[in-house]
């Protein structure tokens, strides 16, 4: 989460009685990636409030660092990480109830709307040059949640700081043989705050997937 003081406990009440919903115990673990409102103070008082709440709080910014400092604190046999200014808690029980019916593969979100068409462009170029870099089988790399079983050991040891942790986390299924199932998904609002994304980030993960090809390599 970045900067989602405003709306993180609303957000955080959603998960939890959709979890609830499931029937099977859970934890969540909210990793603050380098916020500058009161995100902190808000997460530490739910977490003091309910006990499956985990808090970690790291300076830097970086999706893959916050992706993965989550899922080392992790402790449950089937994980979950997903950006939860884009999470609704209906998609979010959706995926893991998925998960949970078939635990070695891999359940991930498509999102089936799109805010703008300079998004809808600049996500198909990139997901185009993704598909023939790593032959992914998907048009949609980074949509979250990613459903996985702990014990897909390769999927533990990602090492993009960056937007290019779910580049990484798709071709490592590919070179694994892990089966992935994608799940339509069509709530598009945002829950709250601002997106980072801009034409600078656009141009960094378009260099970025190629660089991570090469290091494949």
């Amino acid at each position: 989460m970045h900067n989602q003081a405003a709306h993180i406990a609303a957000i955080v009440g959603g998960y939890r009685d959709a979890l609830g919903e499931i029937g099977r115990p859970y934890e969540i673990v909210l990793v603050l990636n380098g916020c500058r409102d009161e995100s902190f103070a808000v997460c530490t008082t739910l977490a003091q409030t309910f006990p499956d709440i985990t808090v970690i709080d790291d300076p830097r910014a970086g999706w893959g660092l916050a992706v993965k400092a989550g899922l080392r604190a992790a402790r449950g046999d089937l994980l979950c990480y997903t950006n939860c200014a884009r999470t609704s808690a209906a998609d979010l029980q959706q995926l893991i109830g998925r998960g949970l019916e078939q635990p070695y593969t891999v359940f991930k979100a498509i999102r089936r709307v799109r805010d703008n068409w300079k998004r809808r462009l600049g996500s198909f170029l990139y997901n185009a040059e993704c598909r023939l870099l790593f032959g992914l089988p998907t048009r949609d790399v980074n949509a979250t949640p990613k459903v996985f079983s702990r014990s897909h050991d390769a999927l533990l040891t990602l090492t993009s700081d960056d937007d290019m942790l779910d580049a990484e986390f798709m071709s490592t299924c590919v070179r694994e043989g892990i089966p992935v199932v994608e799940v339509p998904i069509f709530s598009n609002r945002r829950q709250g705050g601002s997106s980072t994304t801009n034409y600078t980030s656009a141009v960094r993960m378009y260099v970025g997937a190629w660089r991570l090809w090469r290091g494949a390599r």
